[in-house]
C-alpha cells in the first residue's frame, strides 16, 4: 500500500492514494533534471526564468480556490488561511520575479593591486532535491522553488506523503507557466529512496523543512557525500512580555501568534514568559481567549499529530505542570490548553508543541525573561513585547534566535529572509539570503 495518501484529517476519510515512486522512476526524474539543467541553465537567460516565476505567480492567483480547497481537504488548514498561504505563495513568486536580475547580477571586485578587473557572477550549481512537510504545502514549496528556479537550477520536489495531490497540482502549474520538462517535478520516494537521491552525484544539493530526526538524518547523508544542504527545523519560539499599554490588544497578540495554522507552524509562539506584574493579569485574559478560540477549531492534520500532543500534554501533567483545556480531544480535533507550572524538570521544558497548546512563564525580571526564553534547544523566531524602545532593542540583541518580531505578530515577507539557529537548523530562504543559498559565486579574473 502506498504511503501517500490524501485523508481528510475532519473525518478520517482516505479520500485518494497515490502510487509510491518506483525505482526505476526516481532514476528517470533525477537524469530528466539533470539533462535540463545542462541546457536550459545555459540557454535561458535570468529575465527569462524570472518571467516563468511570474506565470507561477499568476497561476496562483488564478487557481486560488482550488488551491485552497486541496490543502483544506489535506492537512485541515482553516479555509481564510489555506487562502492566505495561496496569496502569499503568490507575492513570494512573484518578489523573485520582480527583483531576480538584481540579485544575481554580476558583482565587480575592486582589486587591491594588479591591472584588469574581477567580478563574480552567480549561477546555478544544478539539480536540487526539496523535502518539504505538510503544514504549509505551497509556501514552503515557494521560498525553495521560487529563487532556485530563477537561478537556473532544476528541482526534485518530495512532498510530504499525505500532501500528494497539492504536489502534484504544483507540477502542473510550473508546467503550465512555461518551465520546460526536467525543471521542476515532483516525486513520491520513499525514505530509502530519498537517501539513495542525496547520494546521487548528478544532485548538488537538498534543502529539508521538517523534523529535528529528519534534519539530522538528511544533514547525515548530505555531509556524507559532500553535499550542501539547508535546514528549517522545529521551534519553540518565545514571546516575552515585558509591559503593554494595552493589555487586550497584547493578549489578541499573542493568541494570534500560538493560533496560526492551529497551532501547527514551527514559527508559532509557543512559550509565553510574562513579567510577574502584570503575570496574573495576562494569564486570565490569554486563557480566556485562547480557550474561546476552541469554537469552531480545524482540526490538527491528523488523528497521529493530536496522539503525539495528547502524549506530551498528559506527561508534561504527570509531571507537575497545570493544564486548563477548553474541553476534550476528538479524533484529529485538539482543544487549546495552557500549560503553567512548568519547571526545568518536565520533559515538555524543552519540547515543541505542535498544536493549540501554550506554555506560560512567570519572570522576575527582564534578565530572567531572556534566560528563560534562551533555554530551549531551539531557535528559530521570537517575539518581544514592551513599551520601552530602547529595551525593545537590548533584548532583541541578547535572544539566540534566527529571527525577532517586537511588538508585532504575522509580520513575515517574501523579503524577510527566514531561518533559524540551534537545533532549528541553518540557512536562510526567501529574501536576498534566500536565493544565496543554492548558487555558484563564480569568480572572474581578467588581466590588464
Amino acid at each position: 500500500m502506498s504511503e501517500y495518501a490524501v485523508t481528510d484529517p475532519a473525518t478520517g476519510d482516505v479520500v485518494a492514494t497515490y502510487p509510491t515512486s518506483t525505482d526505476a522512476e526516481i532514476q528517470a526524474a533525477i537524469e530528466a533534471a539533470a539533462k535540463t539543467g545542462r541546457t536550459w541553465s545555459r540557454t535561458s537567460t535570468v529575465a527569462e526564468r524570472a518571467a516563468l516565476i511570474g506565470n507561477v505567480a499568476a497561476q496562483h492567483e488564478q487557481r486560488r480556490e482550488q488551491l485552497a480547497d486541496v490543502i483544506v481537504r489535506e492537512m485541515g488548514k482553516p479555509r481564510e488561511e489555506a487562502l492566505g498561504e495561496v496569496d502569499f505563495s503568490a507575492a513570494i513568486y512573484q518578489y523573485y520575479a520582480d527583483n531576480a536580475e538584481r540579485f544575481l547580477a554580476d558583482e565587480p571586485i575592486t582589486l587591491l593591486e594588479g591591472e584588469g578587473s574581477a567580478v563574480i557572477r552567480r549561477g546555478p550549481i544544478g539539480v536540487l532535491l526539496g523535502i518539504m512537510p505538510w503544514n504549509y504545502p505551497y509556501y514552503q514549496v515557494a521560498r525553495f522553488a521560487g529563487p532556485n528556479l530563477v537561478v537556473g537550477n532544476t528541482i526534485l520536489l518530495k512532498h510530504a506523503p499525505q500532501c500528494p495531490e497539492s504536489a502534484e497540482l504544483l507540477q502542473l502549474m510550473f508546467l503550465e507557466a512555461g518551465f520546460p520538462q526536467g525543471a521542476y517535478i515532483d516525486i513520491r520516494a520513499t525514505n530509502d529512496q530519498v537517501a539513495d537521491i542525496i547520494a546521487d552525484p548528478r544532485l548538488a544539493a537538498v534543502s529539508l523543512t521538517g523534523s529535528e530526526r529528519a534534519g539530522a538524518a538528511v544533514a547525515e547523508i548530505a555531509g556524507r557525500n559532500l553535499k550542501k544542504c539547508v535546514l528549517e527545523l522545529g521551534g519553540s519560539d518565545p514571546f516575552i512580555v515585558l509591559s503593554s499599554d494595552d493589555l487586550d490588544q497584547t493578549v489578541q497578540a499573542a493568541v494570534d501568534a500560538r493560533m496560526e495554522n492551529t497551532g501547527q507552524a514551527c514559527n508559532a509562539a509557543k512559550r509565553f514568559i510574562v513579567t510577574e506584574n502584570i503575570y496574573d493579569d495576562f494569564l486570565t485574559k490569554f486563557t480566556e481567549k485562547l480557550l474561546a478560540a476552541g469554537d469552531g477549531i480545524s482540526p490538527l492534520s491528523s488523528a497521529l499529530a493530536a496522539d503525539r500532543l495528547e502524549r506530551q500534554v498528559a506527561t508534561a501533567v504527570e509531571q507537575g505542570a497545570t493544564l486548563t483545556s477548553a474541553g476534550e480531544r476528538r479524533g484529529a480535533y485538539f482543544p487549546p490548553g495552557v500549560l503553567t507550572g512548568v519547571t526545568e524538570d518536565n520533559d515538555v521544558y524543552r519540547q515543541e508543541l505542535f498544536g493549540p497548546v501554550a506554555i506560560v512563564y512567570k519572570a522576575g525580571s527582564e534578565d530572567e525573561a531572556v534566560a528563560i526564553a534562551n533555554d530551549t534547544p531551539f531557535g528559530l523566531g521570537s517575539f518581544v513585547f514592551t513599551t520601552d524602545a530602547e529595551q525593545a532593542k537590548r533584548v532583541a540583541d541578547k535572544i539566540d534566535a534566527g529571527m525577532v518580531f517586537v511588538n508585532v505578530v504575522g509580520a513575515d515577507g517574501a523579503e524577510l529572509p527566514f531561518g533559524g539557529v540551534k537545533r532549528s537548523g541553518f540557512g536562510r530562504e526567501l529574501g536576498r539570503y534566500g536565493i544565496e543559498e543554492f548558487v555558484n559565486k563564480k569568480l572572474i579574473r581578467i588581466g590588464g
